[in-house]
């Protein structure tokens, strides 16, 4: 309590340590982004040899298109292009080491230089090897440092907007979780259960203690939000013999009424799809996509509820004061 009474009295250093953890946590969700879908790719694949009986799975597989040419590994992190959905499949289990969060090390996808201490610095090290890799001179992907940056900057909006409180910290654990969320669903239309399904639950249990809302509101916030999107995929299935929607984004909007309460779930939806709508006919006029061509919609959807969580009140008031209602 101390540290954070000495940081109220310092907004400076306190926005100058939230800039610098928010780039911290963004070099991690990098990590995160590039190889949790891998891991469940992998998981799913010992989960059919397991049940067929076929042993191992999952060998190695083509390589990923890059704009400077091909990368050729599944598990490089900081230089090259993002693989969008399951390009690779990891090591199978004879002998050769399988992917997780921490291993192997981060290296570029190109040559497999091990990326070094000093070239792994959030950001800084992206401009001083001038977007490029030490070894091979291939270009590394604007995505890392864009999820840095764009990580920091919203975890220095939550400090400023809550101020050094508890409500700030779990917050930030909110964001940080969405941040990955959106990114992961752009990719690879996933929103990975092992990153949503715990933030339920921890909105759930904060609304015990009152933290965002009340648990009456958190409890029907989450049946509400799920029950909401679950509905508009039965029937749009029934209508039209089609999945319209993913059914991660059932558990995402009911994350969000765990959080905020189910009286935030018309703004979000409001927020999302209309967004949602108008990027997906902008592709469509520019010839980028088809009509069925399915679009993710959990980005769209995780903006609108971290925008909920900092602006909804002044967002509701200014509705009500501009329909008269107020």
């Amino acid at each position: 309590m101390q540290i954070i009474d000495e940081l109220a009295r310092m907004p400076a250093l306190l926005y100058g340590a939230t800039l610098a953890l928010g780039l911290v946590v963004g070099s991690f969700l990098n990590v995160l982004i590039l190889r949790l879908p891998r891991m469940m790719e992998q998981a799913w694949w010992d989960d059919c040899a397991e049940l067929t009986g076929t042993g191992p799975a999952a060998p190695s597989g083509p390589a990923v298109d890059t704009p400077g040419g091909t990368s050729g590994n599944a598990a490089g992190d900081k230089v090259g292009t993002p693989a969008a959905g399951f390009a690779h499949r990891q090591a199978d289990s004879h002998g050769k080491q399988r992917l997780s969060l921490s291993r192997p090390g981060s290296h570029c996808p190109h040559c497999g230089h091990r990326i070094r201490p000093w070239e792994n610095i959030p950001l800084l090290s992206f401009l001083l090897l001038r977007g490029q890799c030490s070894h091979c001179g291939q270009a590394i992907s604007w995505r890392y440092p864009l999820v840095e940056l764009g990580t920091a900057l919203l975890s220095l909006v939550v400090v400023w907007h809550f101020g050094p409180t508890p409500q700030a910290g779990f917050a930030l654990l909110l964001t940080w979780g969405l941040v990955a969320l959106a990114v992961i669903d752009a990719d690879t239309q996933l929103l990975p259960d092992d990153i949503t399904l715990p933030l339920l639950w921890l909105g759930l249990l904060l609304s015990l203690w009152g933290v965002f809302v009340d648990s009456q509101s958190a409890i029907l916030g989450a049946v509400a939000g799920y029950l909401c999107l679950w509905l508009v995929f039965h029937l749009f299935r029934v209508l039209t013999g089609k999945e319209g929607i993913g059914r991660g984004d059932f558990k995402l909007l009911a994350l969000f009424g765990a959080w905020l309460g189910w009286q935030s779930l018309p703004q979000i939806l409001l927020l999302s799809t209309i967004p949602g709508a108008l990027f997906g006919i902008a592709l469509m006029l520019t010839g980028r996509s088809q009509r069925d061509t399915p679009i993710p919609f959990g980005p769209f959807l995780a903006l609108a509820g971290w925008v909920s969580l900092i602006w909804g009140d002044r967002i509701v008031e200014a509705y009500l004061r501009f329909s008269g209602l107020a």
